[in-house]
């Protein structure tokens, strides 16, 4: 009887063991790519024949020696639904398989960001039943080396259930393609907010990198437990020695407390995310005071307390006493303060913030930063004293490079795909010149993993955002990240959809994402499907100085230069002399040239357009709607020239 259970036992392991497994992107309700080689890959036991049937095409492979086997089916014509069928010890059916469009969705949170969230987002739900158009979630992960399948992630069909978790710009894209196509479209969504190039970019890329090597040189490889170890360690080291005092909570009850001394504590700027500070890409938990003066008349009147956005959650005391709390990173803290707290003299404002992963800190407009008092208004802009008690042991996906790469791109691989669609920057402002590097870097490594030859590669410049009031007089990290990203167009089969138009000053993630989607299809539809239009605003092409004007030439002028008033005076121009400082400049149009000139400039060297992290006011398009591409005439060095990728020792 022992005998017969162990070997039954064994039979069962065996079985199982061979069974075919296929990657979770291969689901019902999946897209497959059209006109293309197929590729289709799974596991089996070693040296096992698996046989694939679909559509009218059968073909057989036999396993590897791992258990590891691949495939391709010859391309398929736009149709569906089909059933791909696997089948080696067990069967794998999968159903409700559709053949079109497939284009990865990728970057950080203006990509994650959903339908849901959009302007008019009922009225988008509403319309939402396209049953050809499909999205595929891929489950947020990391990990220290390349994974061969996702952490989860599913095929969903869009309907007013789906659509609201989809990504925006994805949806907006696929939308308009099907409605010019109409065949069926499969987004995949690999998004994850605050998370920066380099870890969506392969070590192998890195290595081959004359400008990475040194730097991937010494990040181990190791697997995600002793990484994350090695990563808690590193941080807590590095905020301690950033503070100069040590990570810990004794005594954090007394923080709220007008009288602490907090004397010791290091400074920030508010508002401002840590993650473009001293304190970097700390995730854990921060105390942060502010002391101010009232009169005896101030603390009559009503008090009001507006504390902008916290990044993420926020305890909030005034003179020791609690006046409110949130647990929405994206919400406005506005907290009434209770009669008979505020005092004559010295109060402290105290706020217990616990940031989970990305950004961290008090953010947002600087006009929402304020105690309100009757009708006097005290700004609470500026320094604030912090102390970090809390470091959080677990990675974030910004700890070491490629993290993303290895859990969230590579088990993709080499699924086909027509191209890739791209919203990523703001987590690299602060390296912008070396963006123009690292960026390219990343595109060149996934076409390369892929083997789809140089498949098309589609962003979005960064929007208009007016993070630390940057502009040509003190330097603009937005512009520089801008300048970057036009730069990569110089790699073959890439596109930009300029968006300084369509964004919000006051807030990081704008919500219209239907016109993004909208530029990034109108790229498709020319470079890709044949639709011949114009799907670019002007971009820079020469200036000539002439005098005391300078006369600039643009390429994708369509029929003509205009400016959002239709008006022939351009705002967002900028000139400057060999002193390198820039006046605002008087620009007209004419005979689609630019002339620009300033009578504080008599002799004319180079010009700024839209040069600032909110350019919201500049005004040059094309006719036919779309927005010009800010840039510089100059190669005068940039304040990011120096800033380089470093990873936590």
């Amino acid at each position: 009887m022992k005998k017969n259970l162990i070997f039954l036992f064994l039979m069962v392991s065996i079985m199982s063991n061979a069974n075919v497994k296929m990657p979770l992107i291969f689901a019902d309700g999946m897209v497959l790519q059209r006109n293309k080689e197929i590729p289709v890959w799974g596991w089996a036991d070693a040296n096992e024949k698996v046989e694939i049937h679909f559509n009218k095409q059968i073909k057989t492979v036999q396993a590897d020696k791992t258990g590891k086997w691949i495939i391709k089916l010859a391309p398929e014509k736009a149709g569906g639904p089909f059933e791909l069928i696997i089948t080696g010890t067990n069967k794998i059916i999968i159903k409700d398989v559709l053949v079109g469009e497939v284009w990865i969705c990728s970057g950080q949170s203006n990509m994650e960001f959903q339908v849901f969230k959009t302007k008019n987002a009922e009225k988008e739900i509403a319309d939402s039943n396209y049953p050809m158009i499909r999205h595929f979630g891929v489950a947020q992960d990391l990990n220290g080396k390349p994974k061969d399948d996702l952490k989860a992630g599913k095929w969903e069909i869009s309907s007013k259930e789906t659509v609201g978790n989809f990504t925006a710009v994805g949806y907006f894209f696929a939308k308009k393609l099907y409605a010019e196509l109409k065949i069926p479209i499969g987004i995949i969504n690999t998004s994850w907010g605050g998370t920066n190039v380099e870890t969506w970019t392969s070590r192998e890329a890195f290595q081959k990198s004359d400008d990475f090597k040194t730097m991937i040189a010494e990040v181990p490889t190791l697997n995600i437990d002793s990484i994350s170890k090695l990563y808690a360690k590193s941080m807590k080291e590095r905020v301690e020695k950033i503070q100069g005092t040590p990570v810990s909570t004794a005594n954090e009850i007394s923080f709220k407390e007008s009288s602490f001394n907090d004397s010791s504590w290091g400074e920030l700027n508010v508002p401002g995310l840590w993650e473009n500070q001293s304190l970097d890409d700390l995730d854990g938990v921060v105390w942060m005071r502010k002391t101010i003066n009232l009169s005896a008349e101030d603390i009559k009147n009503k008090a009001v307390l507006s504390l902008s956005k916290i990044d993420d959650e926020d305890i909030t005391y005034v003179n020791g006493i609690e006046v409110g709390k949130n647990i929405q990173w994206d919400a406005k803290r506005v907290y009434e303060i209770p009669a008979n707290i505020l005092k004559e003299g010295t109060n402290t404002i105290a706020i217990r913030i616990v940031d989970n992963s990305g950004g961290g800190g008090i953010y947002g407009d600087v006009a929402d930063l304020k105690l309100t008092l009757g009708t006097k208004i005290i700004p609470l802009d500026g320094k604030w004293k912090y102390k970090v008690i809390v470091v959080k042991t677990s990675l974030s996906p910004n700890s070491y490079p490629s993290l993303l790469y290895n859990a969230m791109v590579n088990p993709l691989v080499p699924y086909a795909i027509q191209g890739v669609l791209w919203y990523q920057g703001e987590a690299n402002v602060w390296r912008a010149n070396q963006y123009k590097k690292a960026f390219p870097l990343m595109i060149t490594d996934w076409r390369t993993k892929f083997k789809q030859g140089d498949f098309p590669f589609y962003f979005v410049q960064l929007s208009t955002f007016n993070e630390q009031n940057g502009n040509s007089k003190v330097g603009s990290r937005w512009a520089e990240l801008r300048e970057a990203q036009a730069e990569t167009l110089k790699l073959p089969n890439t596109g930009m959809a300029v968006t300084t138009d369509i964004g919000n000053a006051k807030d990081i993630h704008p919500t219209n994402k239907q016109d993004v989607g909208l530029r990034l299809a109108a790229i498709a539809l020319n470079n890709v499907y044949g639709k011949k239009q114009i799907y670019s605003g002007p971009t820079y092409k020469a200036q000539k100085v002439e005098g005391d004007k300078i006369i600039l030439t643009f390429d994708n002028i369509g029929s003509g230069l205009s400016t959002s008033d239709n008006s022939e005076n351009v705002k967002g121009f900028e000139i400057a002399g060999a002193d390198k400082v820039f006046h605002s400049a008087k620009a007209i149009i004419k005979n689609n040239t630019i002339i620009v000139s300033s009578e504080n400039v008599k002799n004319p060297v180079a010009v700024h357009y839209g040069w600032a992290d909110d350019d919201t006011e500049i005004n040059l398009y094309n006719k036919e709607k779309f927005p010009a591409s800010p840039f510089r005439t100059d190669n005068w060095e940039m304040i990011t020239a120096n800033e380089k990728y470093k990873v936590s020792k």
